[in-house]
C-alpha cells in the first residue's frame, strides 16, 4: 500500500485512465470517481493527500468540489484540471481555495511537479526548515497582525498568487518570506527582487536571461531571476514601477510558465509560485492606464493586506525590544535602555516609515545615545509627531523661510530636495530604499538625484 492516496474526478475514461498511471508510477494510490456524487462517497470513507478534479463533471463542476472539500476536508489539497486557455475559471478555482490547476492537453512533467509540491504540504518539516519558519515570522500581539498570520497560513498551503498591499516600510517583504517558509516550497530558494531598481533596458536580461553574444557586453551565458527561482518562490516587490513592455513579457511567462532568454532559440520550462507587492494602489494604475488589467487579475488572484505599524500602535515595545536585541548582537555591547520620555515619544509618534523607520530611528539612536541609555534626543524624530486624524493619516506641513522674490516652483523644488537629502541620510544613501521611503520609483529617484546635482 502507498503512503500517498490519491482521489482523480474525471468523466473521460481516456483522461481519468491517464491521470491513474500517471500517479500510479509515482508511488501514489489511487481512487477514481467519474463525478462528483461518486466522490463525495468516497471522501467519507477514505483519507487523500491529494485530489484532482475536472471542471466540468456530469452533476455539478469543480468548483464546488473544491468547495466542499476546501470547507469539510481542509486538510486535503485539491488540483483543478481546465480547458486549455480557460484562465478566468483556472482563477476562479483558485479563488475557490484549489491548490492549483493544470491544463488540457495535460502536460505530464507539469502534472508531476504539481503532484509533488501538492504533497509536501502536510509533511512534517525538517529542522532547517523550521528555522526558516521560524527567523521570518511576523512580530506582533495586536489583532491586525494576528489577522494577518492567519490569511499567511492559509494561502501558504496554496500555490495561487498572491498580491500583497500595504505602504512603504510595512513588512511586505516579510510577509511574502513567511508565505514561502510556510509552503511547500520552503525548501527551494525565495528570490526577491525590486522591480523599480532594475534599469529598463536590462530587465528582461535580468529577468529571463541571456544567451553568450546575444548583444554587447554578454561574455557568457546568465540565468535570469526566474531560473533562479526555479521550483521555489519569486518575489516581485514594487512590481507597480514595471514599464508596459516588461509587463505583457511577464504575463506570458507566468501564463505560458516558461522563460526564453535573450538570445536563445528555445523556451525554457520554469515551475515557480509568484508573489507580488506594491505600495501603490495597483487597481488605480490599472485605472490610469499604467499597469496592465490583465496581468493585474494574473497576480491579484488573492490579495492579502500588511496594516501599517500606526494600526499596531501596541506592537511598538515587542518590535523596540527585538529590534535593540538584535543591535546588542550585532556589536557585541550590552542590549540599550530606552528612556521614559523616549518611549512616550515613540508611541506618540505616527510612523510614516512604519517598522523600517522605528529600525532606522532605533540603530541611529544606539550609535548616538550616551551610556546605553537612548534619550528623547537621541531619536531625532523632529517634528513629525502630528496627531492623527480619524482615517489614520496625518496633515504635515514642511515649514521652509521663504524670503521676497522667491518664486513659487523655487520654493517647491527646495522641499522636495531637502527631503530626498533627508531620505537619503535616513537610509545611509540607499538610494533604492530612499525612493522606497519617498514613495516613488528608483527612475524617479535617478531623474531627481541628476536634476537638483546630489551625488
Amino acid at each position: 500500500m502507498s503512503e500517498h492516496t490519491a482521489l482523480i474526478v474525471d468523466d473521460e475514461p481516456d483522461i481519468l485512465e491517464l491521470l491513474d498511471i500517471t500517479l500510479s508510477r509515482m508511488g501514489l494510490n489511487v481512487h477514481k470517481a467519474p463525478n462528483i456524487a461518486a466522490a463525495q462517497k468516497l471522501l467519507k470513507e477514505f483519507h487523500f493527500d491529494l485530489c484532482l478534479t475536472d471542471m466540468h463533471l456530469p452533476d455539478g463542476n469543480g468548483i464546488e468540489l473544491v468547495s466542499q472539500i476546501q470547507k469539510t476536508y481542509p486538510e486535503t489539497p485539491v488540483a483543478v484540471i481546465t480547458a486549455f486557455g480557460s484562465m478566468e475559471v483556472a482563477i476562479s478555482a483558485l479563488k475557490a481555495g484549489a491548490f492549483d490547476f493544470v491544463s488540457k492537453p495535460v502536460e505530464l512533467p507539469r502534472l508531476r511537479d504539481m503532484v509533488k509540491q501538492a504533497l509536501k504540504i502536510n509533511h512534517p518539516k525538517t529542522d532547517q526548515e523550521t528555522a526558516q519558519e521560524n527567523s521570518s515570522t511576523l512580530l506582533g500581539n495586536s489583532e491586525p497582525i494576528q489577522k494577518l498570520r492567519k490569511q499567511i497560513e492559509k494561502v501558504a498551503r496554496s500555490q495561487a498568487p498572491i498580491y500583497i498591499s500595504g505602504e512603504s516600510g510595512s513588512g511586505k517583504e516579510l510577509a511574502a518570506r513567511q508565505i514561502h517558509a510556510l509552503g511547500p516550497r520552503c525548501d527551494q530558494p525565495f528570490v526577491p527582487v525590486n522591480c523599480g531598481a532594475i534599469p529598463s533596458e536590462l530587465m528582461e536580461s535580468e529577468f529571463f536571461g541571456h544567451r553568450k553574444g546575444s548583444f554587447t557586453g554578454a561574455v557568457a551565458d546568465k540565468n535570469g531571476l526566474f531560473q533562479c527561482a526555479h521550483d521555489g518562490t519569486l518575489f516581485l516587490d514594487e512590481v507597480a514601477d514595471l514599464p508596459l513592455h516588461m509587463q505583457v513579457k511577464l504575463l506570458r511567462a507566468i501564463q505560458e510558465k516558461s522563460v526564453r532568454p535573450v538570445g536563445a532559440e528555445q523556451e525554457i520550462p520554469i515551475d515557480i509560485r509568484i508573489l507580488s507587492a506594491t505600495h501603490k494602489d495597483l487597481a488605480k494604475e490599472v485605472e490610469s492606464g499604467n499597469f496592465r488589467q490583465d496581468l493585474f487579475y494574473r497576480i491579484n488572484v488573492i490579495e492579502i493586506r500588511v496594516p501599517s505599524l500606526r494600526e499596531r500602535l501596541s506592537d511598538v515595545p515587542l518590535l523596540l525590544d527585538n529590534c535593540l536585541q538584535k543591535l546588542a548582537t550585532q556589536t557585541g555591547n550590552p542590549k540599550a535602555v530606552i528612556s521614559e520620555q523616549a518611549m512616550s515619544s515613540l508611541g506618540a509618534y505616527h510612523f510614516p516609515g512604519n517598522v523600517r523607520e522605528l529600525e532606522n530611528t532605533l540603530e541611529r539612536a544606539y550609535t548616538l545615545c550616551e551610556d546605553n541609555l537612548i534619550n528623547v534626543q537621541d531619536l531625532q524624530l523632529g517634528s513629525s509627531h502630528e496627531p492623527h486624524d480619524t482615517m489614520g493619516t496625518t496633515n504635515t506641513v514642511t515649514e521652509k523661510p521663504v524670503s521676497v522674490g522667491d518664486s513659487l516652483d523655487d520654493y517647491l523644488e527646495e522641499i522636495e530636495k531637502q527631503a530626498i537629502l533627508k531620505a537619503l541620510e535616513e537610509t545611509r544613501w540607499n538610494r533604492t530604499a530612499a525612493a522606497e521611503k519617498l514613495g516613488i520609483s528608483f527612475r524617479q529617484m535617478r531623474h531627481r538625484l541628476k536634476k537638483f546635482g546630489i551625488e
